[in-house]
């Protein structure tokens, strides 16, 4: 009997590329979620819209992801100022 792994495994980046990495996938899950809202709302369920979905997100993303970059070190830094720091 063989055994079948059924995690597909891959090399991890190194933890210098967190900085980069979260807030890219961020991007990538809330301006998918908020475009398609926002889309779906302007246009209804018409033929058109996935692609203007897709449209609607490629650009979202393209201004989220050089934002989030830029303004996660002052949100955490406002974060730090509101939440208390952990107990040693």
């Amino acid at each position: 009997m063989q055994s079948h792994p059924s995690i597909i495994t891959f090399q991890r980046l190194p933890a210098r590329y967190a900085a980069v990495v979260m807030p890219l996938v961020l991007s990538v899950i809330m301006t998918f979620v908020v475009s398609g809202i926002s889309t779906l709302r302007s246009v209804g369920l018409s033929p058109g819209l996935g692609a203007t979905w897709m449209s609607a997100w490629g650009l979202s993303w393209l201004v989220a992801f050089p934002t989030l970059l830029l303004v996660l070190p002052l949100v955490r830094r406002i974060v730090g100022l509101i939440v208390a720091p952990p107990a040693r």
